[in-house]
């Protein structure tokens, strides 16, 4: 993690490009940009940072205006490549950035100092944690304020204006306060070409008085990034391979499990070779859904120990070994550390490093690399496929509902399914929602969504905005649950803003259904809304908009049918009212284990130790 401040630590840009490392071949981001001469006038900072998010594969920025960032937004508006999509608190437009990225490869949001910084730091973490390269942009003190001992407003009242950026320190890989022209072009190149490299969120602090300043720095055309790609270590690569395949060659039952820094690694379509080739069954770890396609032969389900889909759990934990590609191993993906896996059957393949069984490990291996030259050293082996053929037995459909009886989850889900294709894209809020869009199966090019590591419920409205916005020709479907909905509701008012055409699921049990299953109390249980009603609320007339409250199964069906027929074009708000006891039976399962391990007494050799001296024990 770097910080570079302006004024503090100066640095001397020596070109008009981003200085790369000098091992490997360099990789352009964009198509090449003539370097012509600007306009004097036009030579501002403002500009040079639209012409760089446009370079990188932004076209929309999300904000919320505040008096330190007003002209900056300026700038950006007058980008021709960018649109700046206005959201109602800086949480969401932090989350759409969010979800923007997902789809996009990188986001960016433009806030203003402190308040509007602080608000959306929760939305950076979230992003930190899911290894999304996302610009946090915010407007920051005139420049004449810094070191002036003065006391600004919007800050905690203290001449210090550092504690904006003392946040952003632990959940961002660079951080950059510009507040003289001088540096500008450099820490803002740096930023960005660091927060794709690193696939981390960065900030970007920018005195509310420089973007509109013309400066030398800034009269040519941008050169557009060039990125050395990182390189595995062929010695290491080589060796890394040759003991994964001995490992996975005399195994007589070996499987694949994709998990979620596939992403990341960009190693997606190498774990794919490496499945063809090696016939191995494939599973996908949770949090990993939408990275590994759901359509290859091979393919048993998603592995998520007692919660799993059905046979998969069996034939994974059966396995004498077992390749997990890209894993994050935390309480939740693990149900509660219940997973039945042996370390000395695994090979563990991280971004840039594997480790096989309690034996060797090999670092500087890219991932992607690893997987490729594997797949061409693996003996076809099919038998854990075949095993979970012999025994799988299909899924039973839910119980015929009678007339007007009232509407189960499982029967929405059931009509959730035949809603998807690839031209749609489903979001799962935290919550119940998790489950229920765990076990649908996605066809070929249906995206796939949801916040398994920083799990911050609310989440899926912000995201559903960003997602939508970024890939505008697929329709995206949101399961949101009634108690997260409540934290981020607003930013529907963007959806209609912006023309969206997604279809959000209200699933309305009355309170925080996930956290009732791990440790219940009155807490969970919320404010009844009238949901349909706040939605015709907001959309006042303007934009398309429809929203339909339903309660059986034949409304529900009449209300896909409005959805996907004569409102297609609309966004569209169907309210599910449901049974605050009706969940799935995955997260039955899954809220006894998690309870049990949050509820671990402490362990007695650490609970019984003194305080060390000058420790604290409160507040």
């Amino acid at each position: 993690m770097d910080t570079n401040i302006g004024s503090l630590e100066s640095c001397k840009p020596t070109s008009n490009d981003v200085c790369c490392p000098a091992n490997g071949t360099l990789s352009t981001i964009q198509g090449s940009v003539s370097p012509t001469i600007i306009n004097s006038s036009e030579a501002t900072l403002g500009r040079h940072l639209a012409r760089r998010l446009v370079q990188v594969g932004i076209s929309d920025v999300f904000s919320v205006p505040g008096d330190f960032n007003l002209t900056l937004l300026d700038h950006l508006i007058a980008e021709p490549g960018l649109n700046l999509i206005g959201c109602c608190n800086e949480l969401n437009a932090g989350y759409a950035a969010d979800g923007y990225a997902r789809s996009r490869g990188v986001g960016a949001c433009v806030v203003t100092f402190t308040v509007g910084g602080l608000s959306v730091l929760n939305a950076i973490a979230g992003a930190y944690s899911e290894n999304l390269p996302l610009i946090c942009i915010v407007g920051g003190p005139n420049s004449n304020d810094y070191g002036t001992n003065r006391i600004l407003h919007h800050t905690i009242g203290l001449p210090d204006f550092s504690q904006e950026l003392r946040c952003f320190q632990t959940v961002t890989c660079y951080q950059a306060v510009v507040n003289n022209l001088e540096d500008a072009h450099e820490m803002i190149d740096t930023a960005i070409s660091t927060a794709l490299k690193e696939s981390k969120p960065v900030y970007i602090s920018i005195s509310c008085n420089l973007p509109a300043i013309p400066h030398p720095t800034f009269a040519r055309e941008p050169v557009p990034f060039s990125l050395s790609p990182k390189l595995s270590n062929k010695i290491g690569l080589e060796a890394a391979v040759e003991a994964a395949a001995e490992f996975l060659n005399k195994a007589v039952k070996p499987v694949l499990v994709g998990g979620p820094k596939l992403r990341v690694a960009k190693a997606c379509e190498a774990f794919v070779e490496l499945a063809d080739a090696s016939g191995y069954a494939v599973a996908v770890m949770p949090s990993g859904k939408g990275l590994v396609p759901e359509h290859h032969p091979h393919f048993i389900g998603t592995y998520w120990g007692a919660v799993s889909t059905a046979f998969c759990a069996e034939i994974v934990e059966s396995a004498d070994a077992y390749l997990f590609a890209g894993p994050i191993y935390n309480d939740y993906s693990s149900v509660g550390y219940s997973l039945l896996l042996k370390k000395e059957k695994a090979i563990i393949v991280q971004p840039d490093r594997v480790v096989i069984g309690n034996g060797p490990a090999f670092g500087c291996v890219l991932m992607k690399d690893f997987l490729r030259e594997l797949a061409k050293r693996l003996k076809h082996n099919n038998t854990a496929y075949e095993n979970y053929h012999r025994i799988f037995v299909p899924e039973g459909q839910p119980l015929k509902a009678a007339p007007k009886e009232p509407l189960r989850v499982n029967v929405l889900f059931q009509h959730i399914q035949k809603m998807l294709s690839s031209d749609s894209a489903v979001i799962a809020e935290t919550g119940d929602s998790w489950f229920n869009c765990q076990k649908l199966k996605l066809p070929a090019g249906c995206g796939y969504e949801f916040q398994m590591q920083y799990g911050s419920i609310g989440w899926s409205v912000g995201a559903t905005l960003g997602y939508a916005r970024a890939v505008p020709e697929k329709r995206v479907i949101a399961c949101i649950g009634d108690g997260s909905f409540q934290v981020t509701a607003q930013d529907v008012s963007t959806m209609l803003r912006c023309g969206q055409k997604t279809v959000i699921f209200l699933i309305n049990n009355g309170g925080y259904t996930i956290e009732v299953e791990i440790h219940d109390g009155p807490y969970n249980v919320i404010k009844n809304w009238n949901y349909t009603a706040l939605v015709d609320a907001i959309h006042n007339g303007e934009g398309k908009c429809w929203t339909a409250k339903v309660f059986c199964e034949e409304e529900l069906i009449e209300a896909i049918e409005t959805a996907t027929g004569a409102k297609k074009d609309c966004l569209c708000f169907i309210e599910v009212i449901v049974h605050k006891d009706d969940t799935s039976k995955e997260l039955l399962e899954w809220g006894s284990r998690v309870s049990a391990a949050n509820s671990r007494p402490p362990n007695p050799q650490y609970s019984c130790l003194p305080l060390r001296k000058g420790a604290k024990t409160g507040h």
